[in-house]
């Protein structure tokens, strides 16, 4: 149709470093942090203490609202225990998706095709693990973070 979607699977953790930067100057940001038994993909320092975050890239689009994942990831359930468990402990941890499509509704698990995923996920949020989504301007040459839109769990 006439959605431009950014399918490049590197691209959401690049954006997302660079949007964060220029969100909270001087924080330091370290990539593929090793927390439990996962590297996550960013820890942030903050002066009141550290900030787990997993980025997920969101391609999966219909009739404006988005679903992840679009394939089975066990990989990604993992990374939502490792959210939990922190959350659990008292540290800030949040699972962040990057959609890499604009004017976006909504992104809810997608259920149909990985329904341990949504289950994850539904269970971290109850345990204190912040779901944001963030849809963004896509050009052909580039991708950048733009604003806020509403997970549905």
């Amino acid at each position: 149709g006439h959605r431009l979607i950014n399918m490049d699977a590197q691209a959401p953790n690049r954006i997302f470093a660079q949007w964060i930067r220029q969100q909270e100057p001087g924080i330091a940001v370290h990539p593929e942090y090793r927390y439990g038994d996962s590297r996550l993909d960013f820890c942030l320092e903050r002066p009141e203490g550290l900030h787990l975050v997993e980025v997920k890239g969101v391609t999966l689009e219909r009739e404006g609202h988005c679903l992840f994942p679009d394939a089975p990831t066990e990989r990604g359930v993992k990374h939502i225990r490792e959210l939990q468990r922190a959350a659990e402990t008292g540290l800030d941890a949040v699972l962040f998706f990057v959609v890499q499509i604009r004017d976006i509704h909504s992104v809810a698990p997608n259920d149909a095709t990985h329904p341990a995923f949504g289950e994850a996920l539904r269970e971290a949020a109850a345990h204190g693990v912040r779901v944001l989504a963030y849809d963004c301007d896509v050009t052909p040459d580039s991708l950048k973070i733009r604003r806020e839109v509403p997970v549905i769990l």
